[in-house]
């Protein structure tokens, strides 16, 4: 029986062996030995008896499983993500993954917009795509947490917060997306005085929340802007039953670097805005700057005219801008035509035109807001 519990005890100690680094094995598996030969001494003096095998087995599951064991002796975080860590990931996942539902339901609208003959098939295609980039989404963020938690990396805005900047993580609640909930406090003053009613926001707007969302947002679209991420009814949609392709216009290739530049320099500015929250009107004044490249990037592509090219079956039609085009019986008979290629070109030629305005107007706003914010501090 001896020599069949020699045998366990090595094989349990060679499992914890290859867990540690060659330069502490010897010494960690020595320990374990004395623990495990002393446990099984305290056993054979209370049986009166030498243990049995599966006493044996007994013994080494008290002491724990090889994994187990070997994590305490290794250097470093136990775990994967730590408790100080997983409430930052858990909301980095819940953002993004509103941000990717938003990128989805547009190209989704998109496609469904174009007219196809199955829109079940593009409605799974779109969920199947969100769930496919939400699994990337959170094996990045738990690579990334990983990484933090191994080498004890906290950067600044996790550890130099205000409490006023803590309004927006409400926002990874889903019963606050797109509402600004409020509630009722009732407080009896001192003395009995009769109850008041206060309502307090909840889910309000912040520059570090903001921050957080638009940085994923961003990594998002530079992700698919340099081809490391696809999304579904951007290459390509359904058209009575052909695929039609859509090639973007030879603008987008000459615009490719600047608007590369520009995505960088907006991250970095929401960067900036959570390691240096206090720093309002520098954070301001970088704003104008963005907000006026921005415009100046969306007056260039307006003016190139044609922006995609939609092509199948031999037929081609251009999705071009137009001031013409901002008209709003136009939005009101959008898809009303025969659902033909030339006629789904001059739907998203609608669309686009529209989006394109109001990104030059909410530009025109950040500029003259953050003019407020430089002055006015």
């Amino acid at each position: 029986m001896a020599g069949k519990t020699e045998d366990i005890i090595d094989r349990y100690l060679e499992a914890v062996a290859a867990q540690l680094s060659p330069e502490t094995r010897d010494d960690i598996t020595a320990e374990l030995r004395e623990l495990i030969l002393s446990r099984l001494d305290e056993k054979e003096e209370a049986l009166g008896r030498a243990p049995t095998e599966a006493e044996v087995e007994a013994v080494l599951k008290e002491i724990g499983h090889p994994l187990v064991v070997a994590a305490r002796y290794r250097p470093g975080p136990e775990s994967l993500i730590g408790p100080e860590l997983f409430p930052w990931w858990l909301y980095g996942v819940k953002a993004g993954a509103l941000v990717l539902l938003a990128i989805h339901a547009i190209s989704l609208f998109i496609t469904l917009v174009s007219g196809p003959r199955d829109a079940g098939q593009a409605i799974a295609q779109a969920f199947h795509s969100f769930f496919g980039a939400g699994l990337t989404l959170i094996g990045a963020l738990t690579l990334a947490g990983a990484i933090m938690e191994h080498y004890a990396i906290r950067p600044r805005w996790m550890t130099e917060w205000r409490a006023k900047d803590l309004s927006a993580f409400g926002l990874s609640d889903p019963t606050t997306w797109g509402v600004t909930a409020r509630e009722a406090v009732k407080t009896r003053g001192a003395g009995g005085a009769p109850l008041k009613v206060r309502t307090v926001k909840i889910g309000g707007s912040s520059p570090a929340g903001e921050a957080v969302f638009a940085l994923l947002a961003l990594g998002l679209f530079v992700g698919w802007w340099l081809g490391l991420l696809q999304f579904p009814g951007l290459q390509s949609m359904t058209l009575g039953g052909a695929e039609a392709l859509i090639a973007p216009a030879p603008i987008w290739s000459l615009l490719f670097t600047p608007i590369l530049a520009y995505a960088l320099s907006q991250m970095g500015v929401e960067l900036f805005t959570l390691t240096n929250p206090g720093a309002v009107r520098l954070r301001a004044l970088m704003r104008i700057g963005i907000a006026v490249a921005g415009l100046w990037l969306t007056w260039t592509i307006f003016q190139a005219g044609h922006w995609f090219t939609l092509s199948a079956g031999g037929e081609a039609a251009r999705v071009t801008g137009d001031l013409a085009l901002l008209d709003i019986n136009r939005m009101r008979t959008l898809g009303d035509g025969p659902r033909d290629l030339a006629d789904i070109a001059l739907t998203l030629s609608v669309v686009f035109t529209w989006i394109v305005a109001i990104s030059a107007v909410s530009m025109v706003y950040s500029i003259f807001a953050n003019i407020w914010r430089a002055v006015r501090r």
